[in-house]
């Protein structure tokens, strides 16, 4: 166990000290990856807004849907229930 984190000690000192030594073109490489990858979260970023709002909006569509039936089905619920209350009456 003593060895094996001798030679994970080593390993991430070695990989720590190569990452320092970059040369110029590995450095624009690193620089215009970083600019990609945020780039890339900020799109992501805006498509998850967009859905979210689209989301958002067929949702308060089908709740207004909801209400409207639900005001047609009391709507019809008090002529049926006028009507045999009048014929009834009679």
């Amino acid at each position: 166990m003593k060895k094996l984190l001798a030679i994970g000690s080593v390993l991430a000192l070695g990989l720590g000290v190569a990452a320092c030594n970059k040369s110029p073109a590995e450095e624009a490489a690193d620089t215009q990856a970083d600019a990609v990858e945020a780039s890339g979260a900020a799109a992501a970023d805006q498509l998850n807004s967009a859905a979210d709002a689209t989301e958002d909006q067929a949702s308060s569509q089908a709740d207004a849907i909801r209400d409207q039936a639900d005001s047609a089905a009391d709507a019809t619920d008090t002529t049926s229930t006028t009507t045999t209350t009048s014929s009834t009456a009679q």
